[in-house]
Order: C-alpha cells, then structure tokens, then sequence
C-alpha cells in the first residue's frame, strides 16, 4: 500500500471495494476495516482495498454513517481549487448544453451525479439557492460559489445572489449547524428572497428563503408539460399543489376548472399569487385539505374531477419506514383511483429513492386491485435532463411519474 499527499487512509471490505470500483462514491463506516488515527473531520482520505490497492480519495465525515465520500479515483490528483472549478464547469457546460431556453432557472449541481457529493445548487434567473450536505463541501463551498459565478457570469447571468438553504437534518450527522441566509460572494446580499421566474410560459413568484426545498421543484419541469394535453377540456383536481404549479399547468391548456389541493396553507397563497400573476384565477380555485381525507370525501360528492394529478411529497426518507410509506403510496393512489370513472385519468409520481421504479409500478397494481379499477400507462417520466441519473448511483433516480388511464 503506497499513499499519497500523506493523506490519512483507510482500507475497506471486499463488497466496498466492488462497490467504488462500480462507481458509487460512498463509503459506510461498517465498511472500513483499517484507517489512520484521529482523522480530521472534512479531511482528504485515501482508500485502499484489503490487499492495498489504490481506490481513490474522498472527504472523511467524522460524525456520519457515510464514512467517505468518494471525490476521484486518479491516483495523480491534486484536489486543488482548479480540481473543484473543473467540476462546476463541468456541471454548467452541461446544463448549458441540454437546457438550451429554459436553462433561466434550473437545477446547476446535482450533487453525486456531477461528482460533488453533497451539494445542490438551482439557479433562479439571477439568483442560485444551494444547500450543502458534506461537511467536506462545506470546507469547499467558498471555492465553488466564486466558479459558478464566474461560470455564470461569463454567459450573460450576473449572479445578484447566492442563497444558503442549510436546514436539512443530515447536517446534524455531518457535525453541521443548521442555517440559513445569504452567502458572502463580495456583493451586497439581495433585498429580497422573491424572485419571478418563467417556465413553460407560466409565470411564478419563488421564495428561496421560505419555500419548500430551495423555493420551487425544478425536476417536475417537463412532466409538468406533459399533463397539459390531457388537462384540455377536462375537470382537474391538483393535490398536494405547493405553489400551483401543476394546476398552472392544467389551466393554462384549457381545462374547464382546476382545484388545487394542498395540507399547507402558506403553499396555497402562493399558489393563489401565482394563478393571479398568470391571469388564470378565474378558473380555478384552493382547497386546504389533507390529501387522504380530500379524496375520500369525493366519493360521497357529486362533483366529479375527470383528471386528478397526485404530487405528494416523500413519503419515506429511510428504507426503516419503506413498508409503510408503500402503504401509504397504496392507499393514496388508490383512493385517486377510486373517485375517477372509467376513461379518467391520473397522474402520479414519488419523489423518494427508497421507492425504485419497479416497486412503485407493482404498487400502482396493487392500487388498482384495491379500487377495483383497471389502468393502463400512458406515459413513464422522471426527473428533468438537469436532474441527471448516475447509473452507479441509485439515489440520483429518485423521481417517478407516470401518466394513467382507469379502463
């Protein structure tokens, strides 16, 4: 075993070294079987297998369950500043490329599928709202705020701020404050958190400080294109609608009436602002509701929805509480299932990776078993081509979406 930089080290079990040379990045603290003394929190630490070969060096994470996070395997790297500039330019390039037009706001650093594990950076027009996970990136968010400004800048989009969204309870494990606030970038911080941003020619006002995640979810971009056709002519219920955007969406394309659902009623204002900003309040209406209780009621009503759009948000965060949050999925959906008529439609999608793909379809069946409906799919969708998917990396394919007809 030969290291390097003199970093510290570690060694790692067999099924680990398979997994990094797969090219999944993390490394489980179970997973370890030898490492240097007292390592620093946030360090640079290379990893062998049990025979000492050389698998590469990530950040260590002292106080996490992830252990390392993998940041190259090129024995030669410096991990310098230039190391980290690459990869942000890396990640605009791309976004750049795929994005074309609607690259105004979208999602600039995917975390693990643009190699900085950890890191979540969305542009909204002038405005970039991140939220750090890795203690490591945090010791490294100076260095890439000033690439992606510079990255930015030098297409055109003077970046005005860069929000911090901190809050996420796995900053605990990392041995990271919980915060939020505007980042030091060497401008004055912005007046205001609210910004206007335009996607599928609806309008929106986001509030990176207080909306939900980093203000917006940008992933949902094109799926929420896709329900437009469907939505024209028909009667629309959005549940779980956050600011609107869906039912936006349905209105926009000509849907007689939209009712947008949602648990919170902040959420529900915003929509409201949203559907008055785009001249769409005319035909439509909010509800507060609990979405179980919403559509359980509706089987006792006369109004009838011939299109209802399901967007909860995670029903799970763990694989410990997987069974019931299926359970959960089951349930909702079916009771969606159970307030349509044969010929409706349904939208319905899951925001959690502990729910794969082929569970979520073989639950769909089951909701459907249980409403006593046949379905039929329509159209299968993920998340947008700014939401890249690794495909050694099973947590970047988080999102499902899937367009429904009861038969």
């Amino acid at each position: 075993m030969k290291q390097k930089r003199n970093n510290p080290y570690a060694k790692v079990t067999k099924k680990q070294e398979a997994s990094l040379k797969s090219g999944h990045p993390w490394v489980y603290e179970d997973e370890i079987i030898e490492q240097s003394e007292a390592v620093e929190n946030g360090t640079l630490i290379d990893l062998f297998s049990e025979k000492g070969a050389f698998l590469g060096t990530g950040f260590y994470s002292a106080c996490s369950k992830i252990r390392v996070r993998l940041l190259d395997r090129n024995a030669n790297e410096t991990f310098s500043d230039a190391f980290f500039e690459r990869r942000v330019k890396y990640a605009v390039d791309y976004r750049y490329a795929v994005m074309k037009e609607d690259v105004s706001s979208c999602r600039l650093i995917h975390g693990e599928a643009d190699g900085l594990c950890g890191l979540t950076v969305d542009k909204y027009e002038d405005l970039l709202v991140s939220e750090v996970l890795s203690y490591g990136m945090e010791q490294k968010k100076e260095v890439i705020y000033r690439a992606l400004v510079k990255e930015l800048e030098e297409r055109g989009t003077v970046v005005r701020g860069i929000f911090e969204r901190n809050e996420e309870a796995l900053r605990k494990k990392e041995g990271l404050p919980l915060y939020k606030g505007w980042a030091e970038i060497g401008k004055p911080a912005p007046e205001s958190p609210r910004i206007v941003i335009t996607e599928n020619g609806i309008r929106y006002e986001v509030d990176v400080e207080n909306g939900q995640k980093t203000g917006f979810f940008l992933d949902q971009k094109y799926n929420r294109r896709a329900i437009r056709p469907i939505a024209e002519g028909r009667t629309v219920l959005d549940c779980c609608t956050h600011t609107g955007s869906f039912a936006l969406n349905a209105a926009a394309a000509g849907a007689l009436h939209v009712t947008a659902a949602d648990i919170s009623q902040f959420a529900l204002d915003n929509a409201k602002q949203n559907a008055v900003l785009n001249g769409l309040d005319d035909r439509m209406d909010f509800v507060c509701a609990d979405v179980f209780d919403l559509l359980e009621e509706l089987r006792s009503k006369p109004y009838r929805y011939d299109f209802i759009i399901l967007d909860p948000p995670a029903f799970t965060k763990s694989r410990k509480t997987f069974a019931t949050a299926r359970i959960g999925y089951r349930r909702v959906n079916a009771l969606a299932m159970k307030a349509l008529h044969r010929g409706d439609y349904l939208a319905t999608a899951s925001c959690s990776h502990f729910m794969p793909n082929s569970e979520f379809r073989k639950m769909l069946k089951e909701a459907a078993d249980e409403a006593g409906v046949g379905i039929r799919i329509i159209e299968e969708r993920h998340a947008a081509m700014d939401h890249p998917v690794h495909l050694s990396v099973p947590e970047t394919e988080y999102l499902k979406f899937y367009i429904l007809q009861i038969v």
